[in-house]
């Protein structure tokens, strides 16, 4: 980012608190070799993890696990050219231990969308970035009111 575009680079800390604050995001993968987003609703685990809770016979946990995927939130002021962007990329994979399943069962992600079967997808933070735009501030000025 050039030091004049507006915008502030978030460090790990920030990202991850600000991750913590979103309901919701979305999750970038391949699907029959073309990009695919996403949206889902999500919780971060003890260690910074992205866990989404779906259906176990949704074509999302076929397509991701094992994958390295890309994991965005967001939140965006328009009224005030403001806002936060955070992007987590990471191998994914199913939680099949029983006893880890069972604890986010009580902790993790609560689906918007509840299926008879459920798995929990964890995206593992190996790269978490983020970025964020206070008023459309640059160097240059402000950017004007639509």
């Amino acid at each position: 980012m050039d030091a004049n575009d507006g915008f502030r680079e978030l460090d790990r800390q920030e990202c991850l608190r600000l991750l913590a604050k979103a309901p919701v995001g979305r999750i970038v993968y391949t699907r029959h070799a073309l990009p695919a987003v996403l949206p889902v609703n999500f919780a971060l685990d003890r260690d910074g993890a992205v866990l989404v809770r779906t259906s176990a016979a949704s074509d999302l946990v076929r397509a991701v696990d094992g994958a390295v995927v890309a994991f965005e939130a967001d939140q965006v002021d328009a009224a005030t050219h403001s806002g936060w962007s955070v992007v987590v990329t990471g191998a994914a994979g199913l939680i099949t231990d029983l006893a880890e399943h069972e604890r986010l069962l009580r902790t993790g992600p609560r689906s918007w969308a509840p299926a008879p079967q459920e798995i929990f997808v964890r995206i593992d933070p190996e790269l978490v970035t983020g970025r964020e735009l206070a008023a459309g501030r640059t160097l240059y000025g402000v950017a004007p009111a639509f």
